[in-house]
């Protein structure tokens, strides 16, 4: 089942949408002029004109990870620039997941993003799913005896107590359950790209939670919020430590020995765990330090100030040779400016590991919609030649020129790859350095294209002499929108 609404744009091009990613409501809905496009069969005509010159013609298909499709349609005799968006029932595909043939393929959408991998299952082994589905109750078991060991422990025989057994796990344990679920089923995916950030706000947020903790002191009428809120985020901080952790370990595992690396781990931090635990009883011991609050809230203030300087002192001692949208602007930029390339070690000396991308100069938006890559004053005939400049390319990339800031936007084609990725991100840091060579927005992308088309070659192969990674690029395709069926003649 599926129906079409029409739009139709005047000859002067696009208006604008609003900057959001949802497809707003339409405000005025009518049949297509053209009879095929309604699913109802055409009929021959007896009029003199030419029906080539009459018909409307397909430019492009965007498809939307939820079924739906929008179709940009041409009239050529007025120049009308139609869209008539079609909403089919999801069977099969949603967000990159296929369970055609699987036994999942009655779960809803939003559950399959949330507990399976991208790209499942085509993005793991064939026997994750067996082994999830016997994961699950075995963890289950394993509460369960948690739950009433802890009982025994406290047991009194009263329904009393049982309450305030419940009552204490749901203030403690499982609000901070809940965080680390919801980080593992909403941010799974930011992990791989950029461990040693999310490691590094893994502990930002931790020390959020023990000041919490610490308030507690301060304000005792409120400890049942307070220590809440202290369990909340240090099970979000743990939530973002551990998938970090464990792709930084998979990183120093260059002969296959995870296991080994990450059991040497363990002897590491229990060793830490043990001097620190005697030198904190020593620091309490302190004659007047326990009675005194503000000097036990300095000394804590110190010690996790120094903690956080540490951590960040060797997450930079990292050196990936994998290459993710921060090391690739590095990268990008310095062939740009001078057609060399740095080496492994200088460019993650120069990453900035703090810095969100969405703060990344030059800025790019990825997974953007044709309509939002065009404004009012860009006509129809402009919205053809973008597809004609980028026939052979499996994005489509131009400047939003609306603010003063540089600004980037990508629209990515079906099929498009990690390499497509990082021929954008060349493209964009070209036009960010040559963005005064000339006022017209085609001639600036021609140009970078042309500029690209003979030197990415040769940045290519200074990656690989360089010995970075190019065969797993940590650049994913993040979009839900993509281009089909382009049509430029």
């Amino acid at each position: 089942m599926s129906y079409a609404l029409h739009l139709s744009f005047p000859s002067y091009g696009f208006l604008y949408p609003v900057r959001s990613r949802k497809r707003g409501i339409v405000a005025h809905a009518r049949p297509s002029p053209n009879p095929e496009l309604n699913g109802e069969p055409h009929e021959q005509t007896t009029s003199g004109r030419d029906q080539a010159e009459v018909e409307p013609r397909l430019i492009l298909v965007e498809r939307y990870s939820d079924g739906t499709s929008k179709r940009y349609v041409l009239h050529e005799e007025d120049s009308r620039l139609q869209t008539s968006l079609e909403v089919k029932d999801q069977r099969s595909t949603s967000n990159g997941f296929d369970f055609s043939d699987s036994e999942l393929s009655w779960l809803p959408d939003p559950v399959k993003e949330f507990v399976f991998p991208g790209g499942f299952p085509g993005s793991v082994s064939d026997d994750y799913l067996e082994y999830m589905l016997l994961q699950f109750p075995t963890n289950v078991t394993a509460w369960i005896c948690h739950a009433l060991a802890v009982g025994v422990g406290s047991f009194s025989g009263t329904t009393a107590a049982a309450s305030a057994a419940a009552i204490r796990w749901v203030s403690k344990d499982g609000i901070g359950a809940v965080g680390r679920l919801l980080i593992g089923g909403r941010f799974g995916s930011l992990f791989d790209d950029d461990p040693k950030q999310w490691r590094m706000y893994a502990d930002f947020i931790g020390s959020a939670g023990s000041i919490f903790d610490l308030s507690t002191q301060l304000y005792p009428t409120y400890f049942l919020p307070l220590a809440s809120l202290g369990n909340l985020t240090k099970a979000v901080a743990r939530g973002l430590k551990d998938p970090s952790f464990r792709v930084i370990q998979n990183h120093f595992a260059i002969s296959g020995n995870l296991g080994e690396v990450a059991a040497k781990e363990e002897v590491w931090e229990v060793a830490a765990q043990l001097l620190g635990l005697a030198l904190g009883i020593l620091i309490l011991d302190t004659p007047g330090l326990v009675k005194s609050y503000p000097s036990l809230a300095f000394t804590w203030t110190s010690m996790r100030l120094l903690h956080l300087w540490l951590r960040y002192q060797s997450l930079t001692a990292l050196k990936f040779d994998t290459i993710n949208l921060k090391r690739a602007c590095i990268l990008v930029k310095s062939h740009v400016v001078s057609a060399n390339i740095p080496g492994c070690d200088e460019c993650n000396k120069r990453e900035n590991i703090l810095l969100w991308q969405r703060f990344l100069k030059p800025r790019i938006i990825f997974g953007v919609s044709f309509e939002e890559m065009v404004n009012g004053d860009i006509s129809v005939l402009m919205a053809k030649e973008l597809l004609r400049l980028y026939s052979k390319e499996k994005y489509i990339l131009t400047v939003d020129q609306r603010g003063n800031d540089f600004e980037v936007l990508v629209a990515f084609k079906v099929g498009a790859t990690s390499l497509s990725v990082l021929r954008s991100v060349w493209q964009a840091c070209w036009l960010h350095e040559n963005c005064g060579v000339s006022h017209n927005v085609l001639d600036q992308l021609a140009q970078s294209l042309l500029d690209m088309e003979k030197r990415f070659e040769n940045f290519m192969e200074q990656l690989e002499e360089a010995e970075w990674d190019i065969h797993n690029l940590n650049l994913k395709v993040t979009s839900e929108i993509f281009i089909d069926e382009i049509v430029t003649s």
